[in-house]
């Protein structure tokens, strides 16, 4: 079995390795998340180092490796620009890949993952909504298994007025169970617009208080299910 494959991914992240080389961490199309070795991709002279940037979206060419692959060819498949032509598409995109590259696993081929963050970077790049990264996130955690009760109060079943989230519960409480974090009514309709297959309008929101609601409680969510700090959030939230 050849030892060199192709294949096409978004540039997750990238850290130095030596003087000249770079390790890439990738989330492909056919094979997971892949780190791979650019060599002397650091040079200017470089032929592929400018492809290799994260939120780069490339058809590579990979010769498989003990630890790390390496990095043979890159050719970009979308300009990356558009996502450089501001700081909000810049961030939020920053953020995407920050909690893609949280939940998946190395060499463990997830093509809905890698559909979804391409779509997600595209969105991004032809219109940054503020709720964009939010209900990414929160698709992002349906697809996982943990899509949450918004329907009803999750611990006594009671249809509403639903009044409050928990993430540790899981979903929406009434009043008589209240705790947690408190979510108003405009908020709650975001969020079941992004659940419940109405997200082009959940796109078409202006920021608001209850766009912060859904983006706050998305990154919360998605902070206690992959248990860590989100370091881009602050980007994207506004703070």
């Amino acid at each position: 079995m050849s030892r060199l494959y192709r294949d096409t991914g978004v540039v997750l992240r990238t850290y130095k390795l030596g003087e000249a080389d770079r390790i890439v961490v990738l989330l492909t199309a056919e094979n997971g998340k892949v780190r791979a070795v650019a060599k002397g991709v650091r040079k200017t002279n470089s032929k592929f180092g400018a492809r290799l940037e994260p939120m780069s979206h490339v058809k590579v060419l990979l010769y498989r490796g003990r630890e790390l692959d390496i990095v043979s060819q890159a050719e970009s498949v979308e300009s990356l620009a558009p996502m450089l032509a501001s700081l909000d598409r810049a961030s939020r995109g920053i953020a995407t890949l920050e909690a893609v590259d949280m939940i998946a696993i190395e060499r463990q081929p997830n093509r809905r993952l890698y559909e979804m963050l391409v779509g997600a970077l595209r969105t991004i790049a032809a219109h940054p909504s503020p709720v964009v990264v939010p209900a990414f996130f929160w698709k992002l955690l349906a697809a996982e298994g943990f899509r949450p009760v918004t329907d009803r109060c999750v611990r006594c079943g009671e249809a509403g007025p639903l009044v409050a989230f928990d993430v540790g519960e899981g979903g929406t409480l009434c009043r008589a169970c209240r705790q947690g974090t408190p979510i108003s009514a405009p908020a709650l309709a975001l969020l079941n617009d992004i659940l419940g297959g109405r997200l082009n309008e959940a796109l078409a929101a202006d920021e608001s208080s209850a766009t912060h609601e859904v983006a706050s409680l998305a990154t919360h969510a998605i902070e206690h299910h992959v248990e860590r700090r989100l370091r881009a959030v602050a980007m994207f939230e506004g703070a």
